[in-house]
C-alpha cells in the first residue's frame, strides 16, 4: 500500500456530524468543534450516548446477519466514518477477503476522512468510499455500480440512523424506493430510525431542538424528524420485514442482554428481504 494519503482539508469551524458520531461511539476521530457540539446534545438528552452505541451494535449484528446469509456486497448510505467496528470489518470476520463494500456520505470531509481511514484498516480492492447524496438516485446508483458490485446478485443497503436526518419535503421514501428497485432478489434492506412511540411530548420538543442544531450548525441540510412506527415501517415497501420485525435498537436479535426498558433509546430498527415476484 501507498505511503501516500489524500488530503484533508478540515474546516474546523463547523462541527462535523460524522466527527460528533466518531465522538459519541468513544472514538478517537474527532476534534474540540465536534466534542462541544455533542456534549451540548447530551445535556439535553444523555440517552443519546447509549442510543447511539445501541445503533452501531445493531449494524454489526445486522450485517453478521447478512454475510452468514450469503450476501458478500454491502452498501452504506449516509455511513460517517468507518471506523468502530464498521460493515467491512464485520463482514471480513464472516467470510475474510470476500466482501465488497461501497460507503456513502454527502459530507466532504467525513468521505474524505473516510478513505483515509479505509486505507489504513481495509482492502482497497473491495473497500471504497464515496462522497454522495441520498438525493442523488439514479447517479448515484450508476456510480455504486461502477465501483464492482454485481447487480444481479443480493445487495446489502444500509440506510442506519439516516432518514430522520433528511428534509421531508424531498420524500426520502421515493428516493428508497427507486433504491429498493435496484436490488436483486434477495438483497436486505438494513434501516434504523428515531421513533417516539410513547407519545412524549417534551422528548418530541428535545429532539426538535436537536435536529435545529444540527440543520444550523453542521453540513446537514433541511430538516428531519421522528415518525411513528407505522411510517418508519412503510420504508421497508413490498420486502419481506424478518423476524423479530420492527423493534426498539436493542431488540434487534441481541446477543447480549439489555438491562432496562429498550424504548429509551428512542430509535427502532428492522432488516426486511426483497423475495421474487
Amino acid at each position: 500500500m501507498s505511503d501516500h494519503k489524500p488530503a484533508l482539508d478540515l474546516d474546523l469551524s463547523r462541527p462535523s456530524p460524522g466527527r460528533v458520531y466518531d465522538y459519541w461511539l468513544g472514538g478517537s476521530h474527532n476534534y474540540a468543534v465536534d466534542r462541544e457540539f455533542a456534549e451540548r446534545q447530551l445535556a439535553r438528552a444523555p440517552e443519546i450516548r447509549e442510543a447511539v452505541r445501541e445503533n452501531r451494535a445493531f449494524l454489526r449484528r445486522a450485517v453478521r446477519f447478512a454475510a452468514a446469509s450469503g450476501i458478500r456486497q454491502f452498501v452504506d448510505i449516509g455511513s460517517g466514518l468507518p471506523t468502530q467496528g464498521n460493515v467491512h470489518e464485520i463482514a471480513d470476520e464472516v467470510d475474510p477477503g470476500a466482501a465488497t463494500v461501497v460507503y456513502i456520505d454527502n459530507e466532504p470531509v467525513a468521505s474524505a476522512h473516510a478513505r483515509i481511514l479505509l486505507e489504513d484498516t481495509a482492502d482497497p480492492a473491495r473497500h471504497r468510499a464515496l462522497a454522495g447524496d441520498f438525493f442523488d438516485g439514479p447517479a448515484l446508483w450508476e456510480r455504486v455500480r461502477a465501483e464492482g458490485l454485481d447487480p444481479r446478485e443480493p445487495i446489502c443497503l444500509l440506510t442506519v440512523a439516516l432518514l430522520h436526518l433528511l428534509p421531508s419535503e424531498r420524500q426520502p421514501e421515493s428516493v428508497l424506493a427507486f433504491y429498493r428497485d435496484q436490488l436483486a432478489p434477495g438483497s436486505l434492506l438494513v434501516l434504523s430510525h428515531a421513533c417516539l412511540d410513547t407519545g412524549d411530548e417534551a422528548a418530541a420538543r428535545t429532539f426538535g431542538r436537536i435536529s435545529d442544531d444540527y440543520r444550523t450548525k453542521t453540513a446537514v441540510r433541511g430538516s428531519g424528524g421522528l415518525r411513528n412506527r407505522q411510517e418508519i415501517a412503510e420504508f421497508f415497501g413490498d420486502f419481506e420485514l424478518l423476524d423479530p420485525g420492527l423493534v426498539w435498537l436493542p431488540q434487534w436479535r441481541p446477543d447480549t442482554t439489555f438491562v432496562g426498558d429498550p424504548a429509551r433509546t428512542r430509535a427502532v430498527a428492522g432488516v426486511a428481504r426483497k423475495n421474487p415476484v
